[in-house]
């Protein structure tokens, strides 16, 4: 598979160390998800900091709050299953709520990151946690993807 992963850092800080990490959950998404992708594609991940997050939640969702990750697909998963080449969509992290959640769950901001790039990635690619159902499937995914990359819940 041939992806093109952009990351964008919209905050002061120096994210280079974390660039390569996010760019192999990223990949690692894609090869662990059960439905049929394009061959190539591309994908915008773009990291901003709390106030810049409360921004696009509240432009987008009507929720005047910050959050971790937000994610918007350009296409339904069905969608995805017919085409050669797709634009994803876009993953929103919030560095500085990362770096909260990890001190809060006692783990380092490499495992928070890799959470929130999977997470994100997971709702582009069309899964979602509604439904009980949907959240046991997505979450095992999630667990799955981040335990083949060294970094389950126990490992931090």
């Amino acid at each position: 598979m041939m992806w093109d992963i952009e990351i964008t850092n919209e905050t002061e800080e120096d994210l280079s160390l974390y660039e390569g990490l996010i760019k192999a959950i990223f990949a690692e998404s894609l090869n662990f998800s059960q439905r049929q992708l394009p061959k190539e594609g591309e994908v915008s991940i773009t990291i901003v900091s709390n106030a810049e997050m409360q921004l696009i939640n509240h432009e987008h969702r009507g929720k005047d709050s910050t959050t971790d990750v937000l994610s918007f697909p350009q296409y339904e998963a069905y969608e995805l299953e017919n085409l050669k080449y797709a634009m994803l969509g876009d993953i929103i992290i919030s560095i500085d709520k990362a770096r909260t959640q990890a001190k809060e769950y006692g783990h380092s901001i490499e495992r928070e990151l890799a959470f929130l790039t999977t997470h994100g990635a997971l709702h582009l690619l069309g899964y979602d946690h509604q439904t009980s159902e949907d959240e046991k499937t997505m979450f095992a995914l999630q667990d799955e993807i981040l335990d083949k990359q060294g970094l389950s819940r126990l490992s931090f």
